[in-house]
């Protein structure tokens, strides 16, 4: 085998990729020549034009502002269209577009057929609108994307980030936030269950046996040990987990661990399952609840909790908000406290497939969560915040894993009534 080749993982207990689905996109972007592109630009278009060509700097810092935005839209566009792929180790097989997909709309069908590659917003906004489907299964489908899509930037996509993403940044507002997460989460805890199945954690499990498929019970059983071992929990602890979800975290926390367990979600239906929950465990209501509330109206002063989690809520926070809610939990806990916190984020030497996918979830899986930042990011804003880091774990396989296992549940109940909803 040459030495630049793509070798393909052959292990039970993860979902294998073929060797399609390991190709590199395109990561073209450069910083300085973007700059130098909002800069010149102005200063040629007053150079040329004779209505602005006899004015000073005041014409042509109106002409930085009135071009910086369209020459950005105009330098993603050409980039992520003509850009190179991170490399080329994996040949893709160059397959017809209707090998894997069958348009049923005839202005997409006349624009998008044999080798024309669909844009991958184009396709799956018409997917939900039903006018395309799947030849095969989705998940085999979507691994073979390179070969029959383009991850290119669409007029849509700059729409969506100018008028929802960037406004949603801004504002990140106690009603808005409300709105978001209660529309999202309190769609009914049957959907949830459907692919998350009966234990309802919505983050990571962790595999801890690669040579066979764990369940994704286990999945979730392993996690749930080895944060709250992580956090070393003890009977004289107080647990706050921020971001609950259906509370099946501080349920386990009270239940095995014998502490106080204080559990925060803005989702109506999370915390009447999640109090059921606990008092199905046998858990002392008044050690073990969970409080429909904000964040940032956590009860408890300076210090109050020794133990503080949060999985894959700081997402939700914003970009604008996180250094606040970071501070907070910092006030929050107990000077020889220990705070487990577990995001979602991209990396940093992204492609533009990542975008993509990040403005995609934010508009149909998690909407409001603009705070997928990568890993260095988030390190730096913890320790501004006044953490100090003690140990990191990436567990970007066992996402994979997990969400294997979601998708396997969610077909697996795709006759139920509310899928086709």
């Amino acid at each position: 085998m040459p030495y630049f080749a793509v070798r393909t993982t052959d292990t039970p207990a993860i979902k294998n990729a073929p060797i399609e689905g390991l190709a590199e996109g395109n990561g073209s972007f450069n910083n300085i020549h973007l700059a130098a592109l909002i800069i010149v630009v102005p200063w040629i278009v007053k150079r040329i034009l004779p209505v602005v060509h006899h004015g000073g700097l005041k014409t042509y810092l109106f002409l930085l502002v009135l071009l910086g935005v369209p020459v950005a839209i105009g330098y993603w566009t050409v980039m992520s269209r003509f850009g190179r792929r991170k490399n080329e180790k994996v040949q893709l097989p160059g397959r017809n577009l209707e090998e894997y997909i069958t348009i049923h709309d005839p202005d997409l069908k006349a624009k998008y057929h044999t080798k024309e590659k669909i844009p991958m917003q184009v396709f799956h906004d018409a997917y939900f609108e039903g006018k395309i489907d799947f030849n095969d299964d989705v998940l085999d489908v979507m691994e073979q994307r390179h070969d029959w899509s383009k991850l290119v930037f669409t007029p849509e996509l700059f729409k969506y980030v100018f008028f929802n993403l960037i406004p949603d940044v801004i504002r990140h507002t106690e009603t808005q936030d409300e709105e978001q997460v209660r529309d999202h989460y309190d769609r009914g805890d049957d959907f949830y269950e459907w692919f998350l199945g009966p234990r309802m954690i919505y983050t990571s499990g962790i595999v801890t046996d690669i040579t066979r498929e764990e369940t994704l019970e286990e999945l979730q059983d392993n996690k749930l040990t080895i944060v709250c071992e992580k956090l070393d929990l003890k009977p004289e602890d107080h647990l706050l987990d921020i971001g609950c979800g259906w509370g099946t975290l501080a349920a386990f926390a009270a239940k095995n661990y014998g502490c106080k367990v204080t559990g925060v979600t803005l989702a109506e239906k999370q915390t009447a399952f999640g109090n059921e929950r606990i008092a199905k465990n046998g858990c002392d209501p008044s050690r073990a609840k969970i409080l429909c509330t904000d964040f940032r109206f956590t009860p408890g002063g300076r210090g109050a909790y020794t133990k503080i989690v949060s999985l894959e809520m700081a997402e939700h926070v914003g970009i604008r908000r996180y250094q606040s809610f970071l501070r907070q939990v910092y006030d929050l806990l107990d000077d020889d406290g220990i705070f487990v916190f577990q995001v979602a984020g991209i990396r940093p030497h992204w492609q533009y497939e990542d975008l993509i996918w990040g403005l995609f979830m934010n508009k149909y899986v998690f909407p409001g969560a603009d705070a997928s930042c990568s890993l260095g990011w988030v390190v730096s804003q913890l320790e501004k915040a006044g953490f100090e880091v003690k140990n990191i774990d990436v567990l970007g396989v066992h996402y994979s894993a997990t969400i294997y296992r979601w998708y396997k549940n969610w077909v697996s109940n795709k006759e139920k009534p509310f899928f086709h909803c």
